[in-house]
C-alpha cells in the first residue's frame, strides 16, 4: 500500500469551504504535540474539533480525512474564510510533513507539487 500511495498525485474529496491555497503540509495527529505549526501550513487531519481552532486560524487551508459540509473542520474554515476539502478518505495516509500542495477548494482537489 505504501508503495501505491507514493505513486498519488491527486486526493480527491468534498468542497467543505471554497478557494485555494499553496502550502506546506503538517498532519496533526496529537493536539498537544504542534508547537511546529506556522502560519499557512496545511493542517491536515483525520477529523478536527474545538482544540484545533488556534492552529485552523494560522493554516493556509484544511484537509480532513473524514466529515461532510456540516462537519466541525467545514463550518470552521467557513467562518475562517479558509479552503477547506473533506471526506478525503487518504489524506493523512498519502501526504507527509513538508510536502508542498495546492489546495484547490473550488474543485474539491488536493494536488501534491513536491514531495
Amino acid at each position: 500500500m505504501k508503495d501505491q500511495n507514493n505513486k498519488i498525485t491527486e486526493i480527491t474529496g468534498t468542497i467543505g469551504s471554497i478557494g485555494k491555497a499553496r502550502g506546506k503540509v503538517k498532519i496533526v495527529r496529537d493536539i498537544s504535540r504542534q508547537d511546529n505549526f506556522e502560519e499557512g501550513d496545511i493542517l491536515v487531519a483525520n477529523v478536527t474539533s474545538p482544540d484545533f481552532v488556534s492552529l485552523m486560524k494560522k493554516s493556509g487551508a484544511i484537509v480532513v480525512d473524514v466529515g461532510g459540509i456540516l462537519c466541525h473542520a467545514a463550518i470552521i474554515a467557513r467562518e475562517l474564510g479558509k479552503p477547506c476539502i473533506v471526506d478525503t478518505k487518504i489524506a493523512t495516509q498519502v501526504l507527509h510533513d513538508g510536502d508542498f500542495i495546492e489546495v484547490d477548494a473550488t474543485k474539491g482537489i488536493i494536488t501534491i507539487l513536491d514531495k
